[in-house]
């Protein structure tokens, strides 16, 4: 049980294999907290009414920015420029939308104590949100939290279909080319697996977060992220069918 007001994480390697990844529990969910948390590899996911749990699974979801798959419709659908991507201009509305319910579920993990978490290190320039818009409407987005040269995605949400894949799409593509190193998705789900993210074992992830946590990278701002959308709609891409 982690200390309430001065919290101190276990090697993340000595994380339980059954659940697998959970690492500790209590402690708190303040900005310092949360920074040293993800620097050492580590996450808080928890429901309302549970303890705080910290988690560092054994195989890590993650992708390598600008290996994701650009499937033919969605190469199209890039092409036509539908959607508008920007960042860190809605924060707040992404991540309750994200915390909003899903189909086939009951509850979120995303309780309010983490909305304003997130929020916090959001203002502390730490959290970063990507906002796919139609017609200046928020339709889809996903936010997490930077790392160095590594972006630790958190969650992403869609109100219209493929909304959410084309914000991942260019968060994955403008990182590439502002020299980020790994998209961490934290744990593998069918759906990452469609837009190309692989499984890395934790000794791997760990090692690349300890090599790049402190590499000096600037945010890119919504015209970075302009930028790539043109490039993607004017250029050939290496699609999967």
């Amino acid at each position: 049980m982690l200390d309430a007001l001065h919290p101190e994480f276990p090697d993340p390697g000595s994380a339980l294999s059954e659940p697998d990844g959970l690492l500790a529990i209590g402690g708190n969910l303040n900005s310092s907290t949360l920074i040293n948390a993800y620097s050492r590899g580590i996450f808080p996911w928890y429901e309302q009414g549970q303890p705080i749990l910290w988690w560092s699974p054994s195989v890590r979801a993650a992708l390598t920015p600008g290996h994701e798959y650009i499937t033919r419709s969605m190469a199209k659908i890039l092409a036509k420029g539908q959607f508008n991507v920007t960042t860190d201009t809605a924060f707040e509305q992404v991540i309750a939308a994200c915390a909003g319910p899903r189909r086939g579920t009951s509850g979120t993990w995303i309780t309010p104590a983490m909305e304003q978490a997130y929020c916090r290190l959001h203002r502390l320039g730490h959290a970063h949100s990507v906002e796919c818009w139609q017609n200046e409407k928020l339709v889809g987005g996903l936010y997490g939290l930077q790392v160095g040269g590594i972006f630790c995605g958190e969650s992403m949400f869609s109100r219209t279909s493929n909304a959410s894949k084309v914000a991942f799409i260019l968060l994955s593509q403008t990182l590439a080319r502002q020299g980020f190193v790994l998209i961490d998705c934290q744990v593998p789900n069918s759906h990452l697996q469609s837009l190309g993210v692989q499984a890395l074992q934790r000794e791997t992830f760990l090692s690349l977060l300890a090599i790049h946590k402190n590499t000096a990278l600037s945010w890119p701002a919504s015209n970075e992220f302009a930028r790539t959308s043109a490039m993607l709609g004017s250029q050939q891409w290496s699609t999967q069918p």
